[in-house]
Formats: C-alpha cells, structure tokens, sequence
C-alpha cells in the first residue's frame, strides 16, 4: 500500500512519508536481510529528498541499522566500523538536526567498543610475549581513543612491555601513571608492585660489585 501511494502521487508529501515507512517497516523487522534493505531504503530516501528534513533521521536510521548488529569487543567489528561512518555523516552533514546530539552519544559508543577491541588485541600479543607489537597497538588506542575508559589497562600493559623487555626508565612513568591517576583500578596494586620491583632492580645493578681475589 505504501508502494502504491509513492507509484500513484510521486510528487505528494505523502510520497515522502510513505517512502520513509517503508524504510522504517524494514527496520523494525530487525534481521540481517531487513536492516540491510532498511538502510538502501533510507539511503534512497536521501538521494531522492536531499533537502527534506526527514533526510538527518533517513541518515542516523542508516547508521542505527549497523549499530543494532554490533558484534561484542574481540569480535568482527566491521559492523562497528560502518556504524561510526554513518554517524559521523549525521554530524557532519546535519549539524544542527534533532538527531546531531544522539549521533554524538553512538559515535562515542563506538569509539569504546573499537578501542576495547584493540585492547584485547594488544593484551594477547602482550600475553603471548610478542611486546613490540603490543606496544604498537597500545600507543595507537592512546593516540586514537583518547578518551577510551580502560586506559588505566593501556597505561599499565605498556609499562608491563617495557618491563619484561628490561626498558625499565620507559616503563617506571607508564606504572606511575596507573598508581597516580586511576588508584582505585585493580591495575593501581599489580602496579605498585612492579614500581617496587623496578626499584629492586635498579638498586641491585647500581650497587658496587664485589672485587675478585
């Protein structure tokens, strides 16, 4: 029927709502197939109603159908990829639109997930003794999410790295930073400990070594 409305008066306000029901119909169904004709439905709708103000929500649904199959931290996270694309076109392209502050709120999900995504990354390379490329991935989660909530685990796996491969000046402010700056973390304990251990370390190699006889 909403096919008919659009076939019979294309040129009608009730075109636009009918074609943007439809879309919505899709949505709503909620399975793989449907968010993906969802979303070529609400791309339609934008290219055909450029200046409608339904166009900002067309843009965020087409976000919203990639968030909604977001898989957990660990996993494939095209879809959270995709998903902070189509958000950031919302801010961009309509900053002023209802749905320019929601969009803000995902676009921050998503860079949480991504990050905690790369941190389970860096951790098991960290794990497996591979410190080089754990040190890699943390400086680019540091760099790119800096406002990631888990970088009192960052801050302490990078000192860990350091640590385990004897660069103890580089690791001594990364343990410091976890005591410091998140005390109440479980980290701020194992933390503290390494910095006693550091110390340990320097003072046994500073010490003056006993002379042969």
């Amino acid at each position: 029927y909403l096919r008919q409305v659009i076939d019979s008066f294309p040129k009608s306000f009730y075109a636009q709502r009918a074609k943007l029901l439809i879309a919505d119909a899709y949505f709503r169904k909620g399975d793989e197939s449907n968010m993906i004709l969802a979303a070529a439905e609400y791309r339609e709708f934008i290219r055909t109603y450029p200046y409608s103000p339904s166009a900002a929500y067309s843009q965020y649904q087409i976000g919203m159908t990639f968030y909604k199959k977001m898989l957990k931290p660990g996993r494939d996270p095209a879809k959270t990829i995709q998903a902070l694309a189509e958000f950031k076109k919302v801010v961009a392209d309509y900053p002023a639109s209802d749905q320019s502050k929601p969009a803000q709120e995902r676009i921050k999900e998503c860079e949480q997930r991504l990050a905690a995504h790369n941190a389970e990354i860096a951790i098991s390379y960290h794990d497996r003794k591979a410190y080089r490329a754990s040190i890699s991935r943390l400086n680019e989660i540091m760099a790119t999410y800096p406002d990631y909530a888990g970088l009192d685990a960052i801050y302490y796996y990078l000192g860990d790295c350091y640590f385990w491969m004897k660069k103890y000046d580089q690791a001594f402010p990364f343990f410091t930073k976890v005591v410091t700056d998140y005390p109440s973390k479980k980290l701020a304990k194992a933390a503290t400990k390494k910095l006693a251990e550091i110390e340990k370390l320097k003072a046994a190699a500073a010490a003056p070594k006993p002379k042969k006889s």
